[in-house]
């Protein structure tokens, strides 16, 4: 690896803050605009609410998000012994597309985890729901292990509905575990932002959540664009960095799509790019690499159009923006297509140059989590000034908790 002598050095421990529970947002502020906004410019820190965030933006800005809908993605079946087993759904095999997945009237199989496995050691679980007003019952069956995730057979007894019906009647939220509490009726609204459409995620792009219409009309009649991509996010989100230094922690993959105009959006366009969350960051960034490795090899495969853990640290570097992305805008129209559909496990960790962003939006991370990683990346050691500010000024926290715009 090129750059291993770096990566090496990068311990997760440098990148821990104390984060009391009662900091921890357990339900989302009252409105969504209501939320604090920290501030961060060229070194100097403050404050306001999100509805003002117009004020901060370049007027020059165009802003990136990431329109992805949490599904319903947690199952739960009831054995006859009492015991409850719940089924995660991840993402689909057969089909192995969303859009197909989820307007499938026959069965389907996803890679699923399985809580309370140990209770499930055969036979097929059931349950029934109500869609319309009429009764309905839905099958799963385990197929085969998919490493610490099971390949799940759906079936429902009826092909007048589609999965995507059945996963919306029979489903519940999937709140992140370090919201303690049950979903209740209010998070289906509130766990989205207003503009998801792509159904896919099984947590929020949880930046997008502070924008109303409001917001959006002041961002609009200040003169500034914007245009969206989808990265559906994966449970692998919340996973922990275990280990002490990065090089042995294994990044979850996740799939994204990005048109052909949003493509040209972005060659076109000589203002600042403002990502809307660390997916949209994610999400930007690995377009670019992809543009990288297109270059090389204009007959790629669609295996090939997916972006490793370390692999932006050993790709070419130097290639422009503007030649990467006119790759790719090559490439669609090869394909004769409008989307590509790509994947990326991208690690983004402090050492890493940015090639597509001038500034983004973000809540407040984990400690000792990538995307704390990704913050430092950006934000270099003042990271630390930053959260020290949020924690002294009573800012809420993480999924449900307040936001920040960092410009560099």
């Amino acid at each position: 690896m090129k750059n291993e002598d770096f990566i090496r050095h990068i311990y997760i421990d440098d990148y821990d803050y104390i984060l009391p529970e009662e900091r921890i947002a357990q339900y989302p502020a009252p409105k969504r605009d209501n939320s604090k906004l920290l501030l961060y410019n060229k070194g100097n820190i403050s404050k306001d609410h999100f509805g003002n965030i117009h004020k901060y933006l370049p007027g020059d800005s165009l802003m990136v998000f990431n329109n992805t809908r949490v599904i319903r993605a947690r199952i739960i079946f009831h054995k006859e012994t009492g015991a409850d087993i719940e089924v995660f759904c991840l993402e689909p095999l057969s089909p192995c597309e969303y859009e197909q997945s989820f307007g499938s009237r026959y069965p389907v199989e996803w890679k699923c985890i399985v809580g309370n496995l140990k209770k499930w050691k055969n036979g097929t679980l059931f349950t029934e729901f109500d869609f319309s007003g009429c009764q309905y019952k839905l099958s799963a069956q385990k197929i085969q292990a998919e490493g610490a995730a099971w390949r799940i057979l759906f079936s429902w007894n009826s092909s007048r509905i589609s999965f995507g019906e059945v996963i919306e009647a029979v489903g519940r939220i999937p709140l992140p575990p370090y919201v303690k509490r049950d979903d209740e009726d209010e998070d289906y609204v509130r766990y989205q932002t207003i503009y998801s459409t792509a159904k896919g995620s099984v947590a929020a792009p949880t930046a997008g959540l502070h924008f109303t219409k409001e917001v959006f009309d002041h961002i609009y009649n200040k003169g500034i664009k914007s245009v969206e991509l989808t990265l559906h996010v994966g449970a692998g989100t919340f996973q922990p960095v275990k280990a002490r230094n990065i090089l042995q922690h294994e990044m979850h993959s996740e799939h994204f799509f990005v048109t052909g105009n949003t493509i040209e959006e972005l060659l076109s366009y000589e203002g600042k790019i403002i990502a809307v969350g660390t997916t949209s960051v994610r999400t930007l960034e690995s377009i670019y690499w992809l543009g990288v490795k297109v270059i090389s090899d204009p007959s790629c495969a669609d295996s090939d159009l997916f972006i490793g853990q370390f692999e932006p640290y050993n790709l070419p570097e130097g290639v422009s923006v503007q030649k990467s992305l006119e790759s790719l805008a090559k490439l669609i129209k090869k394909r004769n297509t409008t989307v590509l559909h790509a994947s990326t496990k991208i690690m983004i960790m402090p050492g890493y140059e940015f090639r597509m962003i001038s500034g983004m939006i973000t809540n407040f991370h984990q400690p000792k989590s990538t995307l704390l990683l990704l913050i430092s990346a950006w934000m270099g050691s003042d990271w630390k000034n930053i959260y020290s500010f949020a924690l002294k000024n009573d800012f809420r926290f993480l999924s449900y908790g307040d936001s920040s715009l960092l410009i560099k």
